[in-house]
């Protein structure tokens, strides 16, 4: 801590409550950073040149925001008050007016027209409208009223061209909310999830294109958010108020642009300009606001020499406007991956927190309708789920990580399906059956191994029908299992093993081709012979860095006669990476899987095990079907899931065989 800020606010740490010494605590290990990397704004700023302009019929509403330029809409700003939501020309007249009581707004080029953000006061419920090109409104979805009193609202669209709404309230309170897709506004809102924000916020702007939700917080300074719904909750200081930063005493309102955010300093009567670099925020210029003496909201659109600004000042003239010649370089995007949708999503897992972790399919051969999903808790057993997600048994055997499964085992005088978890309570290979004819799954028993941590688990089945079970421990060894039955149970013989230098986890088989491919996780996907008896060297499939980033979680194979493909969870980067399943493992392409607003599913992140199966499963899933774990749960928050994903949709994104 700089020992300065130490002697000024720890007296003040005492004064105030346990949530505010939480959010100072935060703001001390964030400020020495701020004043390293932010410049100080020039000694003499320029000024802004403004000029008065007529806010028409609205005369003295607060909230207002200009229309994107070349928006078919056709207007030049939108208020909204206590007699409603108005669009108006550069002279003020009413081009188009919806009658209520509202506060608050925000606004966003949508479907031919403009989608509008607001408040109503009289039933304290969220509204969206959209203004359509003939300059008509729609009909407006209203979100249910929030158990908290909505202070600033901000909208936001993702990479797949879903619509959502930040809502900030007192006290920390925060949400997000789906509320339309490119097809429109949807027929019901759905909360995405819940935000912790700072207790005192004020205002928020979204950048699309960075995907950074800003928001101010009085007497504070302003932070940067990651806006996806599958983001982190993390916030990173843009600037904070004096001594910590260059805000002279509080912030009056925000704007995102491209690339780059502006803050109304009001106190101080100035413009800042901030971009993100590779040393994180910095201030890039400040500009005076000359006749304003204590402005309270902004508004900015992109326009040819920089930005047009729209300025709020509590005074005889209300509005004031000037051009603003900065335009920020942004920042490079992320690559863009396909963003593929989950049709069918499981049931949660019982258990909270990072529970959910590896998938398995079963085949049922009678009726491929009736196949089921395997998946583990690793908090404490085994769910069992149909194709429509439903969960239809549930093991609570202990704290399984990984599943796998083969058919053809023979167990006394019947032959059944064949699954082995890793049992992380007594590092033990935990077996089960699963009937042939009706999926039902059954303990069967468990096999010891000298597994210190025994992490990650497939199985593998020879030529002749032999079953393996190769596990592995987080030291990095594997131990490769055949698996059989005799008079007093299940047994295992450890026929080989090997090891990578790091941890590894994920695992798959090859069986048409006797290919072992598993996964170190930091490092690379590697594969050698599957064979009991065959040569543990390996080679290298894939490593970390360009699609693949780290961890290397799960891993499936596609298995095909002719263009077998091998799937990779890459968790550090939310995406899923295909490769050719034989030599040279070309790559094919990544993809992510992004939320589906019409079903209500929502995106997947943080994929910790997946699997796929080539079978015909009928309807959706006659191309083969892909189980991936989701380690958010969101659109509601809810314990751990997986979602199951069609074949085909991976296929045509990626212009597979």
């Amino acid at each position: 801590m700089c020992q300065p800020e130490r002697e000024m606010i720890m007296p003040y740490l005492f004064m105030r409550t346990r949530l505010a010494v939480a959010l100072l605590s935060s703001l001390l290990i964030s400020a020495c950073d701020v004043q390293a990397t932010l410049p100080a704004a020039d000694a003499t700023p320029e000024k802004l040149a403004l000029a008065s302009a007529a806010p028409g019929p609205a005369e003295r509403a607060e909230d207002w925001r200009l229309v994107p330029a070349g928006n078919p809409a056709t207007g030049d700003r939108v208020a909204a008050d206590g007699n409603g939501l108005w669009l108006l020309d550069a002279a003020g007249a009413s081009l188009a007016h919806l009658p209520g009581q509202y506060e608050t707004l925000d606004l966003k080029p949508f479907a031919d027209g403009l989608l509008l953000a607001s408040v109503d006061t009289a039933t304290a419920q969220p509204m969206l409208v959209h203004l359509e090109q003939g300059l008509v409104f729609g009909d407006p979805l209203r979100l249910p009223a929030s158990d908290f009193r909505v202070e600033s609202l901000c909208l936001y669209q993702d990479d797949g061209r879903n619509l959502f709404v930040f809502l900030l309230g007192e006290e920390g309170l925060g949400e997000q909310w789906l509320v339309a897709s490119e097809q429109g506004l949807l027929a019901q809102a759905h909360r995405v999830r819940r935000l912790s924000m700072p207790p005192q916020a004020e205002h928020c702007a979204v950048d699309d294109a960075q995907q950074t939700l800003f928001v101010s917080e009085e007497n504070v300074g302003v932070w940067a958010y990651g806006a996806h719904p599958e983001a982190d909750l993390l916030r990173h200081p843009v600037d904070l108020v004096a001594p910590f930063g260059g805000i002279a005493r509080s912030v009056a309102g925000i704007a995102a642009v491209p690339g780059g955010l502006l803050v109304l300093d009001a106190q101080a009567a100035q413009l800042h300009a901030y971009r993100e670099t590779d040393e994180g925020w910095q201030l890039q210029r400040t500009e005076a606001l000359k006749g304003l003496e204590e402005p309270e909201d902004i508004s900015a659109r992109t326009v040819s020499d920089g930005l047009e600004v729209l300025l709020v000042n509590d005074g005889d003239t209300l509005l004031h406007r000037g051009r603003f010649a900065w335009q920020p370089e942004q920042a490079p995007v992320a690559e863009t991956l396909p963003v593929l949708q989950s049709r069918v999503q499981t049931d949660p897992v019982p258990s909270v927190g990072d529970a959910a972790d590896d998938p398995a399919i079963w085949l049922n051969k009678g009726d491929p309708s009736q196949s089921l999903v395997l998946g583990t808790d690793k908090r404490s057993g085994l769910g069992v789920y149909d194709l429509q997600g439903r969960e239809v048994q549930f093991l609570p055997v202990g704290r399984l990580n990984n599943v796998d499964l083969r058919s053809g085992f023979i167990l006394g005088e019947r032959r059944v399906d064949l699954a082995v978890a890793s049992n992380r309570d007594a590092n033990s290979l935990h077996l089960f059956s699963v009937d042939p004819d009706t999926g039902h799954v059954a303990e069967l028993g468990q096999v010891a191994t000298p597994l210190s941590e025994i992490y990650g688990l497939c199985m593998s089945q020879s030529p002749e029908g032999t079953l393996y079970a190769v596990a592995n421990d987080k030291d990095g060894r594997f131990l490769q299992y055949q698996l059989g039955a005799g008079e007093s149970g299940v047994t295992g013989e450890l026929v080989r093993e090997f090891r990578v230098a790091s941890q590894p986890e994920g695992c798959v088989s090859d069986d048409l081709r006797q290919r072992l491919f598993i996964g170190e996780e930091g490092a690379a996907v590697w594969t050698l012979a599957a064979g009991a008896e065959a040569a543990t060297d390996m080679q290298q499939v894939i490593g970390v860095g360009g699609p693949v980033a780290a961890d290397i979680e799960g891993l499936g194979f596609f298995q095909h006669a002719t263009s077998p493909y091998l799937v990779i969870s890459s968790q550090g980067n939310d995406s899923y990476v295909v490769l050719d399943g034989v030599a040279p493992y070309a790559q094919r392409g990544a993809f992510r899987i992004g939320l589906n607003a019409q079903r209500g599913i929502d995106g997947v992140s943080e994929t910790d095990g997946l699997e796929v199966t080539s079978a015909n499963l009928g309807g959706a899933w006659s191309q083969g079907l892909l189980v991936v774990q989701d380690g958010r749960k969101r659109m509601p928050e809810n314990n751990q899931n997986y979602k199951l994903v069609p074949w085909q949709a991976v296929a045509d994104a990626l212009d597979l065989d």
